[in-house]
């Protein structure tokens, strides 16, 4: 019975894997798409969302399956209720990149006000969060976790680098406005994907220790 538990998780790690594998893809493509304002880009990371949904739906299939099969308690339980809160948070992260994409769409065709100079850090490091979080759920690592916990504060000092940037292209010019605002939207979406893969990093933290702070994001 435990060697088909065994089984079970498994194959509950590798999807979870695949999932953040998923949800990377869907920032890079979105934040490529912005950058470049290729429009065909940004649908393809909107279409990509349904995908991401799916596997969500499949990973909570298993969990459940397995609460049904093997009535885990203790440890075992804690580790497949996290699994079901994390492959949450991965969904809406990859929600969150639709929307980046949507407003790429939206921008198209006009040139920025300003180089996209901070936005694209926030990606990398909103997806160095997500790929460290799924990591450290994978490997056990509680520091690992930590880590990323801590590391949301660097995309939180980005995020208001470019609210004060966009403010000030207002100010300096009103016409910058509905673009400057546009672009804070974007760098909204990147925090609260920050937000999420803390949420991840949390969840881990719990299903290796059973503490657990609130989620910061619902």
């Amino acid at each position: 019975m435990r060697t088909m538990f065994d089984e079970q998780l498994t194959l509950l790690n590798q999807s979870l894997i695949e999932m953040g594998g998923m949800v990377e893809k869907a920032i890079a493509d979105a934040t490529k798409a912005l950058v470049e304002q290729n429009i065909t880009l940004a649908q393809q990371a909107i279409d990509y969302d349904d995908e991401i949904d799916a596997k969500e739906k499949d990973i909570e299939a298993l969990c459940l399956k397995i609460i049904l099969q093997q009535q885990p308690v203790a440890g075992d339980l804690r580790l497949v209720s996290s699994v079901l809160k994390i492959s949450t948070d991965l969904e809406r992260i990859g929600d969150h990149a639709g929307d980046i994409s949507e407003i790429t769409q939206y921008l198209a065709g006009k040139p920025y006000v300003k180089n996209l100079e901070h936005i694209p850090q926030m990606a990398e490091a909103t997806m160095k969060m997500v790929t460290k979080s799924i990591n450290a759920f994978v490997q056990k690592d509680l520091d690992m976790a930590k880590e990323v916990i801590a590391y949301d504060d660097k995309v939180d000092k980005l995020f208001y680098t470019v609210k004060k940037e966009m403010i000030a292209l207002i100010n300096e010019n009103t016409e910058n406005g509905d673009q400057a605002i546009d672009l804070i939207l974007v760098a909204k979406y990147f925090e609260r994907i920050a937000d999420h893969a803390t949420n991840v990093a949390e969840w881990v933290v719990f299903s290796l220790t059973g503490k657990h702070k609130r989620s910061r994001i619902l």
